[in-house]
């Protein structure tokens, strides 16, 4: 699918078979989707401009590489995304963060926003728009409209799992926002539930209903 990177490591696809299993508890989800975040941000991450930097080795001088330009932004959408950057920032300490407070309306399936706070500059910074579900993808199209309403142009989204509905209905909204997840499921069901997926990602890490 174009726009679309499935990420096929062995270990991302043995720990997303241990998310998805129901009796898995709420402890061992949040420490999975955190592990799974750290996997999935060295792809995403994969092509970021380095630039030189002399250093000195205890052995020797030298020229090493950095990360060029200004800081990443990582910005989870709540709750379940909370989780899922925590391991992302383990790797990139330095990132700044943007929350998104958006939730699916149960009846209708509309995003309603109710929080935004995101750095300034964010025209000059890449932008992680993080949500362990592209399902409906209605709040994912929600969360990156009001992203680049804030400023953003270069913007990427990052799931755990996806449905061929919610890809096709970001990529129509944001077709200049590349998607990088785990895996596409088989569709959604009556509910906006992805089949087979592993249910409802905010209430299996938080322990509610």
């Amino acid at each position: 699918m174009e726009g679309v990177t499935v990420v096929d490591h062995p270990l991302v696809q043995h720990k997303l078979t241990l998310i998805r299993d129901k009796e898995r508890s709420t402890k061992s989800f949040r420490e999975l989707l955190n592990e799974i975040g750290m996997l999935l941000c060295y792809e995403v991450t994969r092509d970021l401009p380095l630039t030189d930097v002399k250093i000195e080795t205890p052995v020797a001088p030298m020229t090493g590489k950095e990360i060029a330009g200004k800081k990443l932004v990582f910005a989870p959408i709540l709750r379940a995304g909370l989780s899922f950057v925590e391991g992302m920032i383990t790797l990139v300490p330095s990132a700044r963060i943007a929350h998104i407070g958006l939730y699916r309306d149960p009846v209708t399936f509309v995003a309603v926003e109710y929080f935004f706070k995101a750095p300034v500059n964010l025209e000059e910074r890449l932008v992680i728009v993080i949500d362990p579900m592209l399902a409906t993808a209605n709040t994912a199209v929600a969360a990156i409209d009001r992203i680049k309403e804030a400023g953003a142009k270069e913007i990427r989204f990052v799931c755990l799992l996806a449905a061929p509905e919610g890809i096709e209905r970001l990529r129509a909204h944001h077709p200049d926002v590349p998607i990088w997840t785990a895996a596409v499921d088989e569709r959604l069901d009556d509910h906006a539930y992805i089949v087979p997926g592993l249910g409802d990602a905010g209430d299996r890490a938080y322990g509610t209903k």
